[in-house]
This record gives structure tokens, sequence and C-alpha cells, in this order.
């Protein structure tokens, strides 16, 4: 794609990045195959080619965002699968992220919904708040009729009947290997996920401890930015990004352990964020440590034995299988385990979930629940096991088949306790 950017413009290391992804792009299309938004709503503007259009427009006139441009920019889930699809290697995941920090400085959006997406970023990064949100949500749910607003009705529908309680292993501190330690690593412990389900965690503590890592909670980690930085907000999400870089460099590890594969692929994105800031080295060493659970699990190996023989529906979070490029090692352990896994028609498209934007496109996240969930369901699965609090959520919010995390099944094919969900 000739792209016609000034000197001036190509100063800025935003404007070069966003030069150098349109510059590689060559209209060929493969991507409108495999975009949820194209797949649901048809049009070329809700695709990555006629997203790129818009973007390029309005970074090379270098003019303020515009409504149309917006509507069709917060209409992308980010799920990437575009960039798994593009033979050209086009980092749309870059572009768009630019293009969203270039809408949050240029356009102000209505009233209502400045006043939501603030509400969201301040609540959602913070596990303490989210927990009274998720609470103020249930006691209101019995009156949902009276709300007319699509997306209020959705965030008070994201209240699960249960909420946990704190798990106090979440607190910062450091948990002995079982015998001999074979590693030292940190785990981040995220932030929604703390007040949603406390069982992830926990679980992968049991067993990483169990296969002779020492694992550490570091004080200071929190949330990874994700939430904030997909709105557009910089100065927050490198707020969040700096302070776990900060914890995960004040002591040695030999990785940084995420279980929530919407985390993981903004904290291997950590060295280009910072590649112009003084934690550059330090942010780079970061996403060079940062490890998937699946991945680590795989290197290390699981010696495990199913309890139970179960067939599993094995759903693949988009940003492990896109965002990362992690498509096997889950199932790869799942089935070393014993476990019957399937994988459901349609697998590459996501189910709808994508950080806030079930909360903020409710109907696009309702068509692509309904798609997802039928295919998964068409499998007859026992459980439903996924690598993202997000879309266990999602998927868990519309079918009765049990979702898990794909932790919780390893660690209890390891010796650990059965997973609640399955009673």
């Amino acid at each position: 794609m000739k792209t016609n950017f000034s000197e001036a413009q190509l100063a800025d290391p935003g404007i070069q990045r966003a030069n150098e992804i349109l510059r590689s792009c060559v209209h060929c299309g493969f991507c409108t195959a495999t975009c949820p938004t194209y797949q649901v709503l048809g049009d070329e503007l809700d695709s990555p080619r006629g997203r790129i259009y818009l973007i390029k427009d309005m970074l090379e006139n270098d003019r303020p965002a515009d409504a149309k441009t917006v509507k069709h920019i917060d209409r992308c889930l980010s799920c990437l699968a575009c960039m798994s699809t593009c033979p050209s290697g086009v980092h749309y995941m870059h572009l768009v992220d630019h293009a969203r920090a270039h809408i949050e400085k240029t356009y102000k959006r209505p009233f209502f919904e400045r006043v939501l997406r603030n509400t969201l970023a301040a609540i959602l990064p913070y596990p303490g708040r989210f927990r009274i949100a998720l609470l103020g949500a249930k006691i209101a749910r019995p009156f949902m009729s009276l709300v007319s607003e699509p997306r209020l009705r959705a965030m008070l529908e994201m209240a699960p009947k249960q909420i946990p309680p704190v798990s106090r292993n979440d607190d910062p501190q450091t948990f002995a290997a079982n015998g001999e330690t074979k590693m030292r690593v940190a785990l981040m412990t995220g932030c929604a996920q703390k007040a949603l389900n406390t069982d992830i965690n926990d679980a992968t503590i049991r067993l990483l401890t169990r296969l002779g890592c020492e694992v550490v909670v570091a004080e200071g980690a929190g949330c990874c930015g994700a939430l904030v930085h997909h709105m557009g907000r910089e100065d927050e999400s490198h707020r969040f990004a700096a302070a776990n870089i900060k914890a995960w460099t004040a002591s040695k590890f030999d990785a940084v352990v995420i279980n929530t594969s919407g985390c993981g692929t903004t904290v291997k994105d950590y060295g280009h964020m910072f590649r112009n800031d003084r934690l550059a080295e330090e942010a780079a060493d970061v996403s060079a440590k940062a490890m998937d659970i699946s991945e680590l699990l795989l290197q290390i190996g699981v010696p495990a034995q199913a309890p139970e023989n179960l067939r599993i529906a094995y759903h693949s979070a988009c940003s492990l299988q896109h965002g990362q490029q992690i498509k096997s090692a889950p199932k790869t352990l799942l089935k070393d385990a014993g476990f019957e896994v399937v994988e459901p028609k349609e697998s590459h498209l996501c189910c709808g979930s994508a950080g806030t934007y079930n909360l903020m496109q409710p109907k696009i996240s309702g068509e692509l629940k309904a798609r997802k969930i039928s295919t998964l369901e068409a499998k007859d699965p026992d459980v439903i096991a996924a690598g993202n609090i997000g879309c266990m959520m999602q998927i868990g919010s519309g079918t009765t088949v049990p979702v898990v995390h794909t932790v919780e099944l390893l660690d209890w094919a390891t010796g650990g306790q059965k997973p609640k969900a399955l009673g």
C-alpha cells in the first residue's frame, strides 16, 4: 500500500510504525474471510482491510477522528484473526492500537459513552472496586427489565450468580516448590480474574509448585493494562504496565507466567509499548520471559492422568491462538493427560468477549456468543475448557455445559482438587 506521510509526521515513532504496517498491506482481502465482524455485518468497513483504509486516511491527513471512523474502529474486537490469515505479515494489532490512541486524543464521544468508558476504566482493572460493582449488579439484576439501554443491561448480566470470596493466594508472597526447585517464576494474578474466578490462580499455584516451581506473587504487580489499552487510554495502560515491569524486574525470575491469555498478549508486547522509554530494556526482558501457562507446562512436562473419562470441547481464545500464536499446546496437554479433546467448527472465530467489547457492543457480541456456543455444544461435550477468563464468562453465560480453565483440569489430573464447576 502506498503511503504519503511527511517527514515531519514520520518523526513520530507511532506514525513511523503505522507507516511500516500500512506499506506491508497488499489489499489481498484474505483477512475478510476470518474477520468475525465482517462475517456478522458484511460491511467492508467492518473488515480489517476496510479499517486499514480508514486509519490510513485519518493518520495521513493528520486529522481528528470522525464519527464514521470511530464507529468502525470501535466495532473491531482486536481478535487478531486477520494476523493469523494475512500472507503479508501486516501487524494489525499495532496499527489499530495506535488508531485507538489517536481517537482517544482527538475525538469527543457523546456524554453517555464518555461516562460509560470512564466508569469501566475506573472499575474493571481494580479487583476491590470490581467486586463492589459485581455485588451492585447482582442486587440490581431483578430489575433488569426496567433497563432499556443495552450496554447497561450487558453490565448487569455480567455479574456471576456467586461472587467468590477473596483468595489470599493472590496476596504478594512466595510459594515453595514441592521437592527440588526447578524454576522460579512470577505469577501474574491479574485484575478482573481475581474478582470473577479465584479458582484459576489457586489451581495454577498448586500445579506449578507440584511440578517443582517456586511461585512468586510479586509486590506491586497488578492489571496488565490491556483493558484500558484497548480503549486507547495509553497513559493509563502504560502506568499499569510500568508497575508490572518494575515488580517483575526487582527480582530474578526464569519466567513470568500468565494464565489469562488476553493479559499475555499485552505483556508480551511490553517491549514494543516501551521501545522509546527509559524502561525499554526492562520491558523487553519481561516480554521475553512472559509465557502462557500452557507454554510453560509443555516445556517442563506434566505427568498427568485424567481421573475421569471426559469429553472436553476446547475453546481456543483469540488472544492465545492469534495474539500469541499458541494453537496446540493446551490441547496437547489435555490429550496427554488422558482427556478426550474435541474442537468446534469455526474455532478461529471470536466468542465476542474481547475485554470490554461484550459490554460496549452487546448486539454484535451476543451474535458471536450464540454462534460460538452452538458450535461448542454441537460436539456434545462434558466440559468446555478455555484459557481466558473473558471467554469463560462469555460462553458460560449462555450454556449449561460446565466451563473451566485448562489449568484446573490439569491440576485435577495431577492430584489436585476436582474443578468446582464439575460438582
